[in-house]
Order: C-alpha cells, then sequence, then structure tokens
C-alpha cells in the first residue's frame, strides 16, 4: 500500500435521517487504497445505513461520500464500476447454478461471448474454493459456501473495492475463519480494498487493518483506528466493553 495513494473512499461528515430521526450524523474516515476496513457496532447503529451510502443505495441527508475518486450522488454510475457488493444474505439467485449467478453481472455489463464468461466465472468461483461447485444450485450448497459464491460474484467485473455485509454472520467458528482466510488471500492475491460491516470480534482481529465504530446512542462514531489499539487504549467505555466483551 502506498502512501502516495489517494484514499479509496472518503466519508465527510455523513448523515442519515429518516424523517425526523437521525440514524447518525458528522461521521467521517477515509480507507486506503489497498486496506481493509471494518465498519462495527451494536444492532441499530446504522453500519447498514452506512454501507448503503458507500454503495450508493441510499443518499445521505449530510455530508458527501467518494468512492474510487467518484461522488456517490453524483458519479453513482460510476461508482458501481468501482465496487463488488457481498450482501448479508448472500443474494443468490435460487434458480440459477453457481456458475450462472457469478456470470450474471458480466452478462449485464459486458458484451464477452457466452465462453469467455463462463470461463472468468469458473476462475472466480475457484478462486474462493468453489472449483467443483459450479454446478449446484443455492439450495444444494451450506451458508459458508453461500458467503463464497457471493463473493466470486462481487469479484466477477474485477473491481478495486469490494464491500461485504456481516460475511461470517450465522457461521461456525471454523467456517467464519476459513472466510476470514479468504478475505485476507484475495487482499494480497488481488491488492484490492476491502470494506466489511460486522460485529463478529474474532474477525474483527483477524482481518482489519482499521475500523471504524458507530454507537447507537451517540448518533454517529464513537472510535476510529487499529482494533488491538481501540481495545488496549480507548478510555471511552462502549469501545472498551465492546473489544473486552464486557457487560454493560
Amino acid at each position: 500500500m502506498s502512501a502516495a495513494c489517494a484514499p479509496a473512499i472518503v466519508v465527510d461528515h455523513a448523515g442519515q435521517s429518516f424523517g425526523g430521526r437521525v440514524i447518525f450524523e458528522d461521521v467521517s474516515f477515509t480507507v486506503a487504497t489497498g486496506e481493509v476496513f471494518v465498519v462495527l457496532g451494536g444492532s441499530g447503529c446504522g453500519k447498514s445505513t452506512l454501507l448503503k451510502q458507500m454503495i450508493g443505495l441510499l443518499t445521505p441527508t449530510k455530508g458527501r461520500i467518494t468512492v474510487g475518486g467518484y461522488d456517490v450522488v453524483e458519479r453513482v454510475a460510476l461508482v458501481r464500476r468501482e465496487i463488488g457488493v457481498m450482501f448479508q444474505s448472500g443474494a443468490l439467485f435460487g434458480s440459477m447454478t453457481l456458475l450462472e449467478n457469478v456470470m450474471l453481472p458480466l452478462v449485464m455489463f459486458t458484451d464477452l461471448p457466452a465462453r469467455a464468461r463462463a470461463e472468468i466465472a469458473r476462475i472466480k468461483l475457484a478462486m474462493v474454493g468453489l472449483a467443483e461447485a459450479v454446478n449446484l444450485l443455492p439450495s444444494e450448497i451450506s451458508g459458508g459456501m453461500a458467503k463464497r459464491a457471493a463473493i466470486a460474484r462481487a469479484l466477477a467485473l474485477d473491481p478495486p473495492i469490494l464491500f461485504l455485509d456481516e460475511p461470517s454472520a450465522g457461521l461456525d467458528p471454523i467456517t467464519g475463519a476459513g472466510l476470514d482466510r479468504l478475505i485476507l488471500d484475495l487482499r494480497a492475491t488481488l491488492d484490492c480494498t476491502f470494506v466489511v460491516v460486522t460485529h463478529e470480534l474474532q474477525s474483527i482481529f483477524a482481518i482489519a487493518d482499521r475500523c471504524v465504530m458507530l454507537d447507537r446512542e451517540a448518533r454517529g462514531m464513537i472510535a476510529l483506528g487499529v482494533p488491538r489499539d481501540l481495545q488496549q487504549s480507548s478510555t471511552h467505555p462502549t469501545v472498551r466493553a465492546f473489544f473486552n466483551r464486557d457487560a454493560p
């Protein structure tokens, strides 16, 4: 990761309200190119809302966000060329095989011939450990395999920035650890940037270069930094409780 590289993402005093209800306000951070950056916090703090802002599905009510150098409100079409997204449920199409699911972005956004699309999809599935599962349907695979297939689809167009929403949610510890290793392997192999939304403490320590923590009561961010540093040095009671698994 070069210090000369422009940030992959800049969140500048972002806020979001629905009606008169403030979800969060004055959230600011940057994500360096090549970084694994984690957005964390308790339920209802706005993690998924912030993710939707960054991928252009939700317009911030305050502030500005740029992704890949493009404003997510003014240049959303260009932003979406820079990103791949894995949603929490995986969002695989049940009537399609894994190969067909991963091919879908190539069908929609490229003019490649069918054989080339299929070959790229096979390569992406192999990268996530699913080379032998290309012809299976989502109903025929485990939850961990579905998460891997969704990551393969997010990689289909070779985006430099990937967003993963709760990749370890609902997985057993061993499967979750394998997914953590996959994220780090992909970052090393592809030199891409990851933004991961999660509250899984083990995953945070395993993969995050830095993280931002949102808080429902504070209606905004309460911590930004390296997870181990926050665990050891933060004086904020909520931050300390989260990283040390202390009951409030």
